[in-house]
């Protein structure tokens, strides 16, 4: 039985943090490897998201922690108490926090990934006035920018399409202009929006 099959069977086929339905994704939580059943969890892409810091985190949302909490899946737990460390400025996620025991291993697996010690605010690519980019976005140019490296100088209401996000750095995302490949800050830039 693959690892999908084993996490589906297990969790009923729900997300195992908030018990939502539809379409649900393996999440091996860091830093184990291996595929070992106990370190992945099956959950929505909504708990993925927030979790990887991809979306702003919905503090309601994660009430449901005060019952994922008590899994006997070590994955659950970990993901559990790191997730109720970014939120420990609420009153419940402080209480829970509080109720909660994980042994010395797993507490030192919680640790690991150092996320305990972010608060819940996310990091997420914006434009010049404050709008969300995402990975396949349309862009428009807010300032005339010469390419280093190029005679290439991009004007002012450039249209840069099915942009990428870059990795590590908030600031910046790639694009082609002309058939070449540029990096542009993102407060150069204005979310297209999508045509209906």
């Amino acid at each position: 039985m693959k690892l999908e099959e084993k996490l589906a069977q297990r969790s009923g086929g729900k997300c195992e943090l908030c018990e939502a339905q539809g379409k649900l994704n393996v999440y091996e939580v860091p830093p184990q490897t291996g595929g070992y059943e106990e370190n992945n969890i099956l959950i929505c892409g909504k708990c993925q998201a927030q979790i990887e810091k991809q979306e702003e985190l919905d503090k309601n949302h994660w009430k449901v922690l005060s019952t994922a909490m008590w899994s006997e899946v070590p994955g659950i737990q970990v993901v559990s108490w790191r997730m109720l460390n970014r939120m420990k400025d609420e009153t419940w996620a402080a209480e829970n926090l509080d109720m909660m025991y994980l042994d010395d291993e797993r507490l030192q697996w919680a640790k690991s990934s150092g996320d305990h010690e972010n608060d819940a605010s996310v990091d997420l690519h914006r434009d010049a006035f404050g709008a969300q980019l995402h990975n396949g976005d349309a862009v428009v140019l807010t300032k005339s920018l010469d390419v280093k490296g190029t005679t290439l100088n991009a004007k002012v209401g450039t249209v840069i399409k099915n942009i990428h996000l870059v990795k590590d750095n908030t600031e910046q995302i790639e694009g082609r202009i002309e058939g070449q490949m540029i990096v542009v800050l993102t407060k150069y830039v204005r979310r297209q929006a999508p045509k209906e």
